[in-house]
């Protein structure tokens, strides 16, 4: 029996431009400054900052952030 095949979708630049451009402005400025100051693509933090409200187990980038010595 074949294993199903698992399909991994994130936002892309067009979508979350859209989804941006909806959020109160002091929301979209801390989720682009978010993503400035860990140095991620803007769609990634939005994603976390979705998974994070559904689910308060979600990975996070805190969690996943390299350390820098």
């Amino acid at each position: 029996m074949q294993a199903a095949e698992q399909t991994v979708q994130h936002l892309d630049p067009i979508t979350t431009k859209a989804f941006l451009e909806k959020l109160p402005k002091h929301i979209r400025e801390a989720l682009l400054a978010r993503a400035a100051e860990i140095d991620y693509p803007v769609e990634a933090v939005l994603e976390s900052a979705i998974a994070s409200s559904l689910d308060p187990d979600a990975l996070s980038f805190v969690d996943c952030k390299p350390f820098s010595d």
